[in-house]
């Protein structure tokens, strides 16, 4: 018998998705299956749910929610055999994007049942793993606001986009990786693992999961017409055609920021304040067996 362990975040996704024990065991044969579910009731829930549900030995545990909360889910399963799918359920939904995960809840419960998986990298910034992107730049004043917004939808992350073109002020940093050391002032500092970062928008189209590699975004302090060319860019899919935009694949990274003593971070569309002026950020690869 398969026991699956499903995480449902209820407020994904406005709210709209109506996910179920009754619905989900529609799905599973009870002959076959062993069917758990657990809800969450805020942000880091999902962490304390997973923990508990490793500790009874599922075969699946399934993150049913967005980028945030499998994220949060993943991260527990690091160093298990244990197999994560994914109901993407979530506003962005960048990672199942990549992996070819259909939104359609019925047909997402079909590829879990499949049983089909691939091994994926992981990224780390410092003790935090990422399995998208990660980035302490201008994105991370983006999704702190956009976190605040009223709703979660693209037209809120789009005005979050905006105000912070405004709002944000670049700090010197050094960035450090093979044999460079760079300093700058960075607007944007993005670290991917996976070629989408929600939305349908992409800084990093030939990013892979199973490369062992991170794609790096480097992109100075720019004036204010050169925002507003990289904010089309964004959103046509094509930064590699900004000038000012630096692209590198990396296995480990280390970023000073000597005039901060903290630093705001997203991590996997997340905001994080690290206690910190100092991130280490690495690939783990093959880290996570995810059904596709």
């Amino acid at each position: 018998m398969t026991y699956i362990h499903f995480i449902i975040n209820p407020v994904s996704g406005g709210a709209r998705h109506n996910l179920s024990e009754f619905f989900i065991k529609e799905f599973f044969p009870p002959e076959k299956y062993k069917i758990k579910t657990d809800y969450t009731l805020n942000k880091k829930h999902a962490i304390e749910l997973t923990q508990k549900a490793v500790s009874k030995h599922p075969d699946i545990v399934v993150a049913c929610g967005g980028d945030g909360t499998i994220n949060e889910v993943a991260s527990c399963l690091l160093g298990t055999n244990i197999k994560l799918g994914i109901i993407p359920v979530g506003s962005g939904n960048g990672l199942a994007s990549h992996l070819n995960i259909p939104r359609d809840v019925k047909k997402s419960l079909e590829v879990i049942k499949s049983g089909n998986k691939i091994l994926i990298d992981a990224g780390k910034i410092n003790q935090h793993y990422f399995f998208s992107n990660t980035g302490i730049g201008i994105d991370a004043m983006i999704i702190k606001k956009y976190e605040h917004s009223a709703s979660r939808k693209l037209y809120s992350y789009i005005k979050a986009a905006i105000l912070s073109s405004f709002e944000y002020r670049t700090q010197p940093a050094v960035i450090s990786f093979d044999d460079k050391i760079l300093n700058l002032k960075p607007f944007m500092v993005f670290i991917s693992n996976s070629n989408e970062m929600g939305y349908g928008m992409t800084l990093t189209p030939n990013a892979m999961l199973t490369d062992g590699l991170l794609d790096l975004i480097l992109i100075p302090d720019l004036s204010f017409a050169e925002k507003l060319t990289l904010g089309f860019h964004v959103l046509r899919g094509t930064v590699g055609k900004f000038e000012k935009a630096q692209h590198h694949q990396v296995q480990n990274l280390r970023i000073a920021m000597p005039l901060k003593i903290y630093t705001d971070a997203q991590i996997d569309g997340e905001h994080y304040n690290l206690k910190t002026n100092f991130c280490k950020i690495s690939i783990i690869p093959g880290a996570l067996n995810v059904l596709v």
